[in-house]
């Protein structure tokens, strides 16, 4: 199991910047936004399709310096009511998989997408009841007629390009747990799995040994982010929140480093059952912590994994 780190936390600098920095502290994946909600700071996709010399020195500078890439990541709304927006994110999404056919990456990290309440619509529509039936009525046909159709037209790109589709279970997209993601993976095939980020899952109340043990081969890539519920403000409002991330103190939960949401032993047995169930890829730390800084989060999460990898892992 490697260590990786995704890299918009560094999109200050350039690239060769980031990979230094990233190297220097012993990281030796990363993972690269290729559009869409990520952005592509450090990745000019156009030009890298349009040169194959550009590819290979793109792919050597990551490896130059000891790392690889573990995933090249785009996170967009492919399903969005809106025809032009929709037409957008599937470009990107496209375009990533030549690239990663090109660069010999095998996971595609993306999100599921949402759809709106029907033909008609204008906004994305998460549905998280069933009652009054006009949910269940919304949520039905977005599943029949627009999640499920679209990830099925993706199977013949990903078996052409050698792809796996890593699908983020988050919070506002139709998958968003264990229980959707197996039943976009049964609708579609093997190539679409997860991309298992558990700050997503603990505020949802979801265990995350559970949730590993549930999807086992369908984990396709792992972030390593932690959240902190605050339990004062839960008792109040529950979990739903949707005040913004300048406001910590009042917010029932947020993401943190890991290990400063949960504990460490929450992560020890994050990544003992990613081995129980044989995951051996990359644990890529995603760092959206409003309390400390890029460098200092960045460290202490670095620290934690290195000290919970088992010895024979390294490398």
């Amino acid at each position: 199991m490697r260590l990786g780190v995704f890299t918009p936390l560094y999109y200050d600098r350039s690239l060769e910047e980031a990979l230094d920095l990233l190297a220097g502290l012993g990281v030796e994946a990363v993972e690269i936004g290729t559009g869409n909600w990520p952005g592509d700071k450090h990745c000019d996709v156009d030009a890298l399709l349009a040169d194959p010399a550009k590819t290979r020195a793109y792919r050597e500078a990551i490896e130059s310096r000891g790392m690889v890439i573990s995933a090249l990541s785009q996170h967009g709304n492919p399903v969005h009511p809106d025809a032009e927006r929709a037409a957008h994110d599937h470009g990107v999404w496209e375009k990533t998989l030549r690239l990663a056919e090109a660069l010999e990456v095998s996971v595609v990290n993306a999100f599921s997408g949402c759809p709106g309440d029907g033909p008609d619509a204008t906004g994305p529509n998460w549905v998280t009841c069933t009652w009054p039936d006009d949910f269940a009525e919304i949520l039905a046909w977005q599943w029949s007629e627009r999640v499920i159709p679209y990830w099925q037209d993706q199977l013949e790109l990903l078996r052409a390009h050698g792809v796996k589709a890593a699908i983020e279970l988050h919070p506002g997209f139709c998958v968003y747990n264990p229980e959707t993601m197996l039943r976009l993976r049964e609708a579609t095939g093997p190539e679409v799995g997860a991309n298992f980020d558990p700050s997503h899952l603990f505020w949802q109340g979801i265990d995350p040994v559970a949730a590993i043990k549930a999807l086992g081969p369908a984990i396709h890539h792992v972030h390593a982010k932690d959240t902190f519920i605050d339990a004062q403000n839960v008792a109040v409002n529950g979990v739903l929140d949707t005040k913004g991330s300048d406001r910590l103190r009042e917010r029932s939960w947020y993401f943190r480093t890991i290990g400063f949401g949960q504990g460490e032993r929450a992560w020890r047995d994050i990544i003992s059952a990613l081995r129980l169930v044989g995951y051996d890829w990359v644990v890529s730390i995603e760092h959206e912590d409003g309390l400390l800084s890029n460098d200092e989060g960045l460290a202490k999460a670095v620290q934690l994994l290195l000290s919970l990898r088992p010895a024979e892992a390294a490398g």
